[in-house]
């Protein structure tokens, strides 16, 4: 009876220590983020190696913005110049530009204006929307920015989407390029956002931690509608520059996003909210900038000062298997591209020099 019970007793025990140690394992998978063991060398660099100048950013308030506390952030990152894609057109943006040239800093901040879709019906909305975009241009404003928003949400008064290439705002990418100002457009989000949300959707995580990301199809197009719509006003303005934002959601497919590129020679990108996909492909990436260093121009989108030293790391350092700031948002590890100082100088400035007016040219190579 004893043996019996004695038995029994150390079943129980290891049946408890099975369980105990179940438990211990038991986790959600997305919550599994050990720090990695690799011991290589490490580059953190909170500096640009060269003035830059970021050609996407978002200050909505800049007409009362504290300016003095953004050049002192700007100048501890080395950035020489930022844009604010948020100009928001007329009186508004004349208000933010007077708040600019009131502090004397109208060499380090260029605003980009922005226009109004939805009241595209009104029997007088292109003549007023050119009316607008002089205006702003006259107060300063050096491009104009277009939002997702534009080509996906906006609703005409019948509640159709409005598309991007609608042929009544021709003449405004008409203007814009007889102004000399270009248009950074966003069009559509990753193509992830469309795809099923299941094992094989590389943005599960982030889709299930901001579920508002997902969509159907055709919600309210399909990606590759939505996106052949920013296309076909690039093609058929050549004369008007447009700067496709987040590299025209083609950071994962550089071969196509180049062959784009050869085929729109007035198409150029920027790197913001992107920089994780180059990080990824470190060879591949280095070909695409050789080939390409004359079209993609920096820009980061949020603006978040602490987050600028990860594109630095991926741009200018060769460092391996470090990791992206969000984790939902790439899992995965990066390696340094160490771009070439001709490379670096081109995707920090000068592109940038080219295409925006109203910086000035004579302070970068001091």
């Amino acid at each position: 009876m004893r043996l019996y019970l004695l038995v029994f007793v150390l079943l129980f025990e290891v049946s408890l220590f099975a369980q105990n140690n179940t438990d211990t394992l038991r986790m959600d998978w997305e919550a599994y983020d050990p720090p990695s063991t690799l011991v290589v060398p490490e580059h953190h660099i909170d500096h640009a190696k060269f003035p830059f100048i970021d050609v996407h950013s978002h200050h909505w308030r800049m007409a009362e913005q504290d300016l003095d506390l953004l050049i002192r952030q700007m100048d501890s990152l080395n950035m020489r110049v930022i844009v604010n894609l948020s100009g928001r057109g007329g009186e508004r943006l004349k208000a933010m530009m007077d708040n600019i040239k009131n502090h004397g800093y109208e060499d380090r901040i260029i605003l980009f204006t922005n226009i109004e879709l939805r009241s595209i019906d009104e029997p007088d909305w292109t003549e007023e929307t050119i009316k607008q975009i002089e205006y702003d241009y006259r107060n300063g404003a050096r491009g104009l920015k277009i939002y997702k928003s534009q080509g996906m949400t906006n609703q005409d008064k019948a509640g159709n989407r409005i598309r991007i290439d609608d042929p009544r705002i021709d003449p405004i990418w008409a203007k814009c390029g007889e102004l000399g100002m270009p248009i950074l457009i966003h069009s559509a989000d990753p193509k992830s956002f469309w795809e099923p949300h299941d094992e094989n959707n590389e943005r599960w995580l982030e889709l299930k931690l901001r579920p508002h990301r997902k969509r159907g199809p055709d919600d309210p197009a399909s990606w590759e509608t939505i996106i052949g719509e920013q296309h076909n006003i690039i093609r058929k303005h050549p004369n008007t520059n447009f700067i496709a934002a987040h590299m025209g959601w083609f950071p994962n497919d550089l071969q196509k996003l180049g062959q784009l590129l050869d085929e729109m020679p007035n198409m150029y990108v920027e790197i913001g909210a992107v920089i994780a996909e180059l990080g990824r492909q470190p060879r591949m990436a280095n070909r695409f900038f050789e080939k390409y260093q004359e079209r993609v121009l920096f820009g980061k989108d949020s603006y978040k000062p602490g987050e600028y030293s990860t594109y630095f790391r991926v741009l200018e350092s060769d460092d391996e298997y470090f990791p992206y700031y969000k984790r939902y948002h790439a899992f995965w590890k990066m390696y340094g591209l160490d771009l070439p100082d001709a490379i670096l100088k081109k995707l920090y400035y000068k592109n940038a020099l080219k295409l925006i007016k109203g910086i000035d040219k004579q302070i970068w190579e001091q």
